[in-house]
Formats: structure tokens, C-alpha cells, sequence
């Protein structure tokens, strides 16, 4: 489609020049002489005016974003323009034309096909005070082939362009856009060597009297070729809304424009195909001697969507012969058939393979599958799937369609145009059974989701949803499109916004309604956890760009806490992305150094050896340890390692936050009854506005967790959890680590680096201290976010590769 917003060339390689016919007389060709198109622009180009809009939300086919394109008067007395469909939009826009003189006045939309690219937008003629324009009359029957035109518009966002060309064809299949958006069907396109580019959609294209012939829809971008959509439904339309406003008198009403529909897209081919499809001669002679002169073929069925009144009654193959009782082989006179008759009963009569099959069917109203209203919920948009839609993937009309995931289903995992079948374990077939199982859950709750993709439509996908605990987004609203003046108008989804707060701590392997309260936790100065004084982890926190943070063991006593590289994953990835540890920068990825002290206890940031049990291991090539130390260290240290992910909501992209996701290994610091207390590096939590959840390495549980400082300088924060939420069992199982400075760690003293793997499994790594005390430089990142500066941190001697 044409309404890409376009860049601008640079000034010293773009080609200027003006094309401007001499005045005079002039040669006569084919008939019109220049003065006459010199005429004709004169008139038109007033009445063209470039179209800015701003879609505010996706919605349908359409997503959020904003765009340029092109309009024109064709009724000045009411305040009507006329554009494309994909330009108008389904939700809501804000936009602004602007004239030639550069008035700009604001626009609303009052009607957009729900199926051709054509809609309207209507704007006050009297807030256009410097400028005068005359309307472009619409001519549909004066478009023949052969005949020469002029596209003028707001061609590759030039503001006024007017392109040449000669209509080539009026049998046109139409354009097929993309798979997952907006695409006309069931009509005929008009085609014409003009060469349109981006934010000409829109533009009239006109013939030497200045009337509009055909409307600008898309182009090839490999070929000069435009496609033009034909008028004649556009004058109907034009006409309905006419009657409208004048019976409105004040203001604008909704227009009624009746639309029918079978659900079911036809194409038009040749006698030949159709042949071959299985007509028999004597049905091809009686539609040739019933058609007009030149038709060369005749409508087939292409596609049925399921659910609709044509589904298990026509098959795609299917050769239309009657309607009622008529002959009918054009797009037009079947469509004009299907508006008129909204409600009623259709006979049709088709040959497939041969055999006459005569079916009765009752016309669905347009309109009706068209949906008008969505819900806003955390950032995400949901309606009733539409006939569009449904035609693309295949789906019934009317289930619930995700045009915008936000960020409670991204979070989750559920992707841009699915289809939700089930939440909590109820079936949902419409948006109303969303709303009413999403309006019993409270915040925390955690729910399985099942949904289907397009691309992979015959399987279902399941996921566990996290309803916002936090209200990062204001509750549920619907919002509803108003006609009349092309505004969105809001309400709230549920009758009480107010939602009491749920416990999301389920085991992994829980059912989806094992829920139980969810108790906050207790604020508690941070020094009573014996992780926030800054003199006990400065001599032993290493840091790189992204960082994981780990505890050290020296004879099995964690002595302090290391700030590891832990490097985030992307909203998208299911894993932790691969990376390389510079020992110069850093200690190890969501680690801990551990030593192989026989007597477990931790100091200085590492567990050193110095000299105990080190002749009984092996290390392999890659620095892996193997042996009874290596053992101890991984049983030590486990019980107090917990896997942190952090989600961020898209509206608290601020402050340096380069992504949505992290992932990073934090170590348990307090542990009592009523309070907990983990410390992270502040790459894996870099601001408090965060949705985390821990994992603990020695119990298989998921709860959540609040950031309750953030280092304003060294690179650790530390986040608080319940531990009645772990209930007996896990509280038993997961402990706190002993965090002792001293003594400090040497130069030469062995060390095992000890960290989580995805699957929560501890791991270690053997390596030597080189330098115990080594200042740390980080470089700049292309985009601004923390890096840790001013502190010392422990070198080894090992590149841990990149799986460590």
C-alpha cells in the first residue's frame, strides 16, 4: 500500500526539476489539448490536500503508528473527503489535513468500507478561511480503456505531484497486500503505468474534464504499476452519507449503509478455467448470450471463511452461474445483489466438477463482523475478530483477536495476531467471556492461557499469564467507535476496578487454581540483612556492562558478594544469550567463586584453596572442576542461589533501561519468618519499576519479589520476598549466606566459580586469583545505561568461554 511514511532524500543527490508545459495553443493529443488538463488541474489541485494521520492504538488490521497520505473535497457544502480505507483506518486516528496554502484543519473519519479500500473523513468548511476550492466531482463511468489520466497527490511526500499515465486495464485481480493485514477482494481493480510511490494513497485520479475516474489504492514497487479502486460503490456510499447529513440538520449522525456478505471471496477467470474446472458447454453458451458483450469468463469461488453462511455449502471451485434466478459474472452486480438483500435468503446456483448444486443461503450483514469497539487491557488490544481477519487466517468471525499483546500477554509469550481459546481453564469465545473470567482474577494470579497463531493454526499453544500485580496500566477499559463523530469513547471493562491482591506462588508443577494469599513483604532497614553496607561488598564485587550477581565461598561461609556478568535476554528469547568473559572485566556469569577449602567457609569474594585438597581434582581443558571440592562447593553455596527475572513494562522504558527482560542469578542474604532478602546486580535489576520473580535453586518454586534498594553508585541492588510464601517445606530448604570480608583473598589462591544454570542446576569452575584487587574499567555502551565505575574487583586467570 502507499502510505509509508517516507524519508527525504539528501539535498546534494536528489534531482530537481519542474516540468511546465509552454503556453499556447499547443499540439493536440489524442484529442485534448494541454489547455484543457491546464484547466482541469487548475481546479483540482485546490481540492487535493495531504492527510496526516495518527493511529493511537493497533486495531484490526492496522497497527499503531502514523503515516502520510493524500484526500480530496467531494462535497464542499458538507465537509467531505474521500481517501483509501487503509489511510482511514478501523480504530481510532488523529488527523489533520492540510491544504494547499498550508491551512491545516483537523479531520474525523465518519465511515470506512468494512471490505474496499475507500472511506470518508469530514471536516468544517468554515475553518478554511484563506483558500478557495471547488469539489472533484466522481465520474465511474468515464473510466475507459485507454483513456489518459493524472494522479495528483502527495506522491513520496512531495505535497503536490502530478503523475501521467493511461488507464492499461479495468479487469484488474486486486492487489494483494500482505498476509496478516488489510486486503480488498471481490471487485476489480483498475491498472496504469503512473508509477505511484508512498503517501499518494488516497489521490484522485483524474481525466481532462477534472472528474475523478478511479481512486489511487497501492502500487508495485518493482514496476511503475498503480492500482486504482473503481468509484461506483464509492458513489453509493457518498450518496448514503449526503442523505444522512442533511437529514441530521446539526451535526452528523451515524450513516446507515447497508453491506452484505456470505463470507466467501470469489475471483473472476477466463472461459478456458473455467472449463477446466468442470462448466459444461450448454452452461457457458446460455452465460454468453446473458452476459454483456465482451465478458470473457465468469466468477469463482476461492475461499469460504469458516462459520460463515457459505461454510459447508460452496467449496472453493465452485462456478457461479445464478443469483435468484439471474446470470451473473461481475463482481458489481453481485455485490449490489448482496446490499440490497441484507437479511434475506439468497439462491444460488453453481457447477462444481460438473454437477449443478443449487444452495439457499441468508445474507449476513456486513457490518455486524465488522467489530467497532476493543479492550484495553495492560497495554494490549482485544476485539472480536474480524471478517478481514477471519479471512486471512481462516477463523471463525467474532473470537477474541490479540491486534496488540501489551505487556501482561507479551510477558507471557502470546503473540501479535493470536487467538485466545481458553484462560483459567474456561473456554472463550467471545470478548465478553474474557472480560467476565479476567474480571474474577486478582491481581498476582497466575492463569494458563491457550492460544493458536495463524501461522500454526491447527495446534494450540499453552502459557501461564501473570495478572498485573502492580497496576503499571490503568484498569480494563472498552472503548467504543461513535460515528457520528469519529471519536473512541471509554468505559470501564469491569464494574469495580478495585482488584484484591492474589498469590502468584505456585509450584511449577501446580494446577493453574492452586492459589493462596499473597502476603507483602515486610520493609526492614536493609542492614539487618547484613548485605547493605558497602565496605562489606566493595572489596569483592566484580562487574562488567551486564552483570548477574553471585556470592563467594571461602571454607563454606559466604564472605561476600560478587556482581557478575549476567548478560539479559531479550523480551523474545526463551534463554540466556551466549557470551565471553574478559577476566580483565570480569569473574563469571551468574556465578559464584567458590574455593576448595576443606573447611567451607567464604571470604574475600572467593573460597580459597591455599593449598588444602587441590591435588585431589582434575580440571578439564575448558576450566571445568571435577572432584570431591568441586562437589562440596556446588552443595555449599546452592541453598542460597536464586534465579531473578525481571519484566519491564514498556512505559517504564526510561533511565538507561535498554530491554523488557533480564535474566541474573542473585544470593540470598537474610532469611528469616517474615522477611527475605536477595542481592543482585543492577544490570539484572536496573530500575524499581519492575515485575521480579525468583526461582529458588533449592526448592522448585516461583514467587515474586519487590526492588527495595537500588545502589545510587556500586553495581548491586537487593530485592525482598515473602518467605511464608515458600510455605514450610521451602522455607526449611533455602538459606541465607554468611557474608565475612575477612580475610581478604591473595594472589595465587585457587577459586571455584559456582553458578545456576536455566534449569536452576548449580555448576562450577575452577580458577586462580591473579590479581585480588584490580580497579575496573567498563567501557561506554552505545546507548546510555548504568555501567559500574570506581570500584576494585577480583581477577582469575581463566576465560570461562562462552557457555559458563
Amino acid at each position: 500500500m502507499a502510505t509509508e511514511s517516507v524519508a527525504a532524500l539528501p539535498l546534494s543527490k536528489a534531482v530537481l526539476s519542474m516540468e511546465i508545459d509552454p503556453p499556447g495553443n499547443g499540439a493536440v493529443l489524442g484529442n485534448v489539448a494541454p489547455e484543457d488538463w491546464r484547466n482541469a488541474l487548475n481546479k483540482v489541485v485546490p481540492a487535493v490536500v495531504v492527510l496526516r494521520t495518527t493511529a493511537t492504538r493497533a486495531f484490526d488490521t492496522e497497527a499503531a503508528g502514523a503515516s502520510y497520505a493524500t484526500g480530496f473535497v467531494v462535497d464542499k457544502s458538507r465537509g467531505i473527503l474521500l481517501t483509501n480505507r487503509h489511510v482511514v483506518r478501523p480504530g481510532p486516528i488523529v488527523a489533520e489535513a492540510m491544504f494547499l496554502n498550508r491551512e491545516e484543519i483537523p479531520v474525523y473519519p465518519v465511515y470506512r468500507d468494512p471490505v474496499h479500500d475507500f472511506g470518508f473523513l469530514q471536516f468544517d468548511p468554515g475553518a478554511v478561511q484563506f483558500m478557495e476550492y471547488e469539489e472533484i466531482p466522481l465520474a465511474p463511468e468515464a473510466a475507459t480503456v485507454g483513456l489518459e489520466i493524472r494522479v495528483v497527490g502527495n506522491d513520496s511526500g512531495e505535497k503536490v505531484s502530478i503523475l501521467a499515465g493511461t488507464l492499461a486495464r479495468l479487469d484488474r485481480d486486486a492487489p494483494h497486500y500482505k498476509k496478516d493485514g488489510y486486503n480488498d477482494f471481490n471487485t476489480f481493480y483498475m491498472q496504469a503505468a503512473s508509477g505511484t510511490k508512498g503517501g499518494s494513497s488516497g489521490s484522485p485520479v483524474i481525466d481532462c474534464k477534472g472528474r475523478a475516474v478511479a481512486l489511487n489504492a497501492g502500487s508495485k514497487s518493482a514496476s511503475a504499476s498503480a492500482f486504482f479502486l473503481p468509484l461506483e460503490r464509492v458513489v453509493r456510499a457518498l450518496k448514503s452519507l449526503q442523505q444522512t447529513k442533511d437529514e441530521s440538520k446539526v451535526g452528523w449522525r451515524p450513516a446507515s449503509i447497508p453491506r452484505g456478505t456470505l463470507q466467501m471471496t470469489y475471483v473472476h477467470k477466463g472461459y478456458d478455467e473455467t472449463r477446466r474446472l468442470g462448466l459444461k458447454r450448454d452452461t457457458e453458451q446460455t452465460v454468453r448470450e446473458a452476459s454483456p458483450a465482451g465478458e470473457t469468463g465468469m466468477l469463482v469461488v476461492d475461499s469460504v471463511v469458516p462459520g460463515g453462511p457459505a461454510h459447508k455449502q460452496l467449496e472453493p471451485g465452485d462456478v457461479l452461474v445464478r443469483v435468484n434466478g439471474e446470470v451473473v459474472t461481475q463482481f458489481l452486480k453481485l455485490e449490489t445483489l448482496l446490499d440490497d438483500n441484507v437479511g434475506k435468503d439468497f439462491e444460488l446456483e453453481v457447477e462444481r466438477g460438473g454437477l449443478t448444486v443449487n444452495v439457499t443461503l441468508k445474507v449476513q450483514d456486513l457490518h455486524s463482523i465488522t467489530p467497532s469497539h476493543f479492550l484495553e487491557v495492560s497495554g494490549g488490544v482485544l476485539h472480536a475478530l474480524s471478517y478481514q481477519q477471519a479471512r486471512n487466517f481462516r477463523f471463525t468471525c467474532g473470537l477474541v483477536y490479540v491486534a496488540e499483546p501489551g505487556y501482561m500477554l507479551s510477558r507471557a509469550g502470546v503473540p501479535k495476531h493470536a487467538i485466545i481459546k481458553k484462560m483459567a481453564g474456561e473456554e472463550i469465545l467471545k470478548l465478553e467471556n474474557f472480560i467476565a473470567v479476567y474480571a474474577k482474577l486478582a491481581r498476582g494470579a497466575r492463569v494458563p492461557l491457550e492460544f493458536q497463531s495463524y501461522a500454526d493454526r491447527h495446534r494450540s499453544k499453552s502459557v501461564l499469564v501473570t495478572i498485573d500485580r502492580h497496576e503499571w496500566y490503568a484498569p480494563p477499559l472498552i472503548y467504543t467507535r461513535n460515528d457520528a463523530t469519529g471519536l473512541w469513547h471509554s468505559k470501564p471493562a469491569i464494574p469495580c476496578p478495585s482488584i484484591s491482591p492474589a498469590s502468584p506462588n505456585i509450584p511449577l508443577d501446580a494446577p493453574y487454581d492452586e492459589k493462596t494469599e499473597t502476603i507483602e513483604p515486610t520493609s526492614s532497614p536493609v542492614g539487618e540483612a547484613g548485605a547493605a553496607d558497602g565496605d562489606v561488598l566493595r572489596a569483592s564485587v566484580a562487574s562488567k556492562e551486564s552483570g548477574g550477581t553471585s556470592p563467594t565461598l571461602q571454607g563454606g561461609e559466604v564472605v561476600g558478594a560478587v556482581a557478575l556478568d549476567g548478560q539479559p535476554t531479550e523480551a523474545d528469547i526463551g534463554r540466556v544469550e551466549p557470551k565471553r568473559r574478559r577476566v580483565q572485566e570480569l569473574v563469571g556469569d551468574d556465578a559464584t567463586t567458590i574455593t576448595d577449602n576443606a573447611s567451607g567457609r567464604v571470604e574475600g569474594g572467593t573460597l580459597s584453596a591455599r593449598g588444602t585438597v587441590e591435588s585431589t581434582q582434575t580440571v578439564d581443558e575448558r576450566g571445568g572442576a571435577h572432584g570431591s571440592s568441586a562437589s562440596l562447593a556446588e552443595h555449599v553455596i546452592e541453598p542460597t542461589l536464586v534465579m531473578i527475572e525481571v519484566h519491564i513494562p514498556p512505559s517504564a522504558m526510561l533511565d538507561g533501561v535498554h530491554s523488557q527482560h533480564f535474566f541474573g542469578t542473585g544470593l540470598i542474604v537474610h532469611h528469616s519468618q517474615d522477611l527475605g532478602l536477595v542481592v543482585v546486580d543492577k544490570n539484572t535489576v536496573a530500575i524499581s519499576v519492575s515485575d521480579v520473580m525468583l526461582a529458588f535453586a533449592a526448592y522448585p518454586m516461583e514467587i515474586p519479589a519487590e526492588v527495595v534498594f537500588l545502589h545510587p553508585v556500586h553495581n548491586f541492588a537487593i530485592v525482598a520476598y515473602d518467605p511464608s510464601a515458600l510455605g514450610p517445606a521451602g522455607a526449611a530448604a533455602v538459606k541465607a549466606a554468611v557474608l565475612l570480608p575477612e580475610p581478604a583473598l591473595r594472589r595465587g589462591d585457587s577459586v571455584y566459580l559456582v553458578g545456576l544454570s536455566r534449569s536452576l542446576q548449580a555448576t562450577s569452575r575452577k580458577s586462580v586469583v591473579t590479581n585480588p584487587g584490580a580497579a575496573l574499567n567498563v567501557g561506554a555502551a552505545d546507548c546510555p545505561r548504568y555501567r559500574a565505575m570506581n570500584m576494585e574487583v577480583i581477577e582469575l586467570d581463566t576465560d570461562f568461554g562462552l557457555y559458563f
